[in-house]
């Protein structure tokens, strides 16, 4: 029902992950709207300029992803395209600001900054699963870490199916590098969904989190270790997205390294005592973390080659802030 749309000046989409369904929202909501309405898809992972491809109106179509749950979560990423036009970006950046939400642009690119960068991470604790580390050896090691989650409850708290629908786009848009470990589809079939459903990674009683469900090594047939090396899950997990925000951030997805560290703390919950994942890498020295990447590559294979952009910065001895 869209009665009153034609006095909005901006709507906020939030459907079901499909491009088809969101054009779809976009048409209809384009045909009821004046030609000044500005139209925010709230995406986690599709690029705007595939939503907007049919837009009457291009100039006024934007992203603005919330994340969840949105009254405790306080970033916000506006996205907007190409076509996107000023004053669209500069009322949706007052608006989230209104909202009280620490707002940043960021480029257009699948899975924007925050899912670009979380994706990989999410992916490797589910390849660790595969190899037989125990669930919570995984998100104690997070946790301990400084993530206020583990990846694993994370994945439960996200939904595997809207994991799933992510990870599907993000190899799509970046291939084998990013090639959805085998848990995710498992656990679908099993009709795992995570805390919606109260059968996920972990078991649930009354809506509260009860410890891991053991049932879950049975369906990915594998048997859980009794000791993980806890350095090494840390070393995978953490290099993983350190190296995904030194590719991304030279695709220039976030508009400068600040952004991208504040983007990480505020919708990641990276530990803020580390600065971000770049202001880490500066901390680290990018030589020693192309070293460690490549230590990585050689025991895991390629996802962990280092980026380009980083391995360039090691030969020139370049940092992301200022020493």
């Amino acid at each position: 029902d869209y009665a009153g749309f034609s006095r909005a000046d901006l709507v906020i989409e939030a459907v079901f992950e499909e491009l088809d369904v969101k054009r779809r929202v976009l048409a209809e909501v384009e045909a009821v709207t004046r030609p000044d309405t500005i139209f925010a898809s709230n995406t986690s992972t599709i690029p705007i300029r595939d939503i907007a491809a049919a837009a009457v109106h291009p100039e006024r179509v934007l992203g603005m992803h919330f994340f969840s749950p949105v009254e405790k979560m306080p970033l916000l990423e506006v996205i907007p395209t190409e076509a996107t036009g000023p004053e669209a970006i500069v009322t949706a950046v007052r608006f989230g600001r209104r909202m009280g939400k620490t707002v940043i642009v960021v480029g257009d690119h699948p899975g924007f900054w925050v899912n670009r960068i979380l994706s990989p991470y999410l992916n490797e604790a589910a390849m660790l699963l595969q190899e037989g580390v125990p669930i919570d050896a995984i998100d104690r090691t997070m946790t301990g870490w400084g993530f206020p989650v583990g990846p694993v409850a994370l994945l439960d708290e996200v939904g595997l199916d809207v994991a799933d629908k992510a990870a599907k786009v993000m190899h799509a848009a970046f291939g084998d590098r990013m090639e959805p470990a085998e848990p995710l589809a498992k656990m679908l079939a099993a009709d795992r969904l995570g805390r919606k459903n109260a059968h996920g990674f972990y078991r649930y009683r009354e809506g509260h989190k009860a410890g891991p469900d053991d049932s879950v090594y049975r369906l990915l047939q594998v048997r859980p270790a009794e000791q993980a090396d806890t350095a090494l899950v840390e070393r995978r997990l953490v290099y993983a997205m350190l190296n995904e925000a030194a590719a991304a951030c030279a695709e220039e997805v976030v508009r400068s390294p600040r952004d991208g560290d504040i983007g990480a703390v505020f919708g990641i919950g990276f530990p803020a005592f580390r600065g971000g994942p770049l202001r880490m890498l500066d901390d680290i020295g990018a030589s020693r973390a192309v070293e460690t990447l490549h230590e990585l590559q050689d025991a895991f294979g390629q996802r962990f080659r280092p980026a380009p952009a980083l391995a360039d910065m090691a030969r020139q001895g370049g940092r992301y802030y200022p020493a």
